[in-house]
């Protein structure tokens, strides 16, 4: 591997997968519109490097307990570590990438 290159994108993502869980109940308008974001975000900032799954609560009620979900659509973070929580439709995409550790805090994107 190039120590160059790999320096080079030391302020990108730094993981090969980010690995991303969405919990949603049905088809509802917040819940398409939660994916749909999510889905821009991670395109224009993970440029593929990324899994999202998808967990539709009324289908499998009993995975919420393994992230303990308390309210939808919230995505978890599973990988890169720490696991990360945002609830909400992601409409605010500054927000959901300081949650997701892709912009530092304060800085304008």
């Amino acid at each position: 591997m190039d120590p160059q290159l790999n320096n080079d994108h030391k302020d990108e993502v730094e993981q090969d997968e980010w690995n991303l869980r969405l919990y949603v109940a049905g088809q509802t308008p917040r819940s398409i519109a939660a994916f749909s974001n999510l889905k821009k975000i991670c395109e224009e900032h993970l440029s593929g490097k990324y899994h999202i799954e998808v967990i539709d609560l009324l289908e499998k009620p009993q995975l919420a307990s393994g992230d303990q979900i308390l309210a939808i659509p919230t995505l978890v973070r599973k990988l890169p570590s720490p696991i990360r929580k945002i609830i909400g439709d992601l409409s605010d995409t500054e927000r959901v990438l300081v949650g997701l550790d892709l912009s530092p805090a304060g800085k304008r994107i």
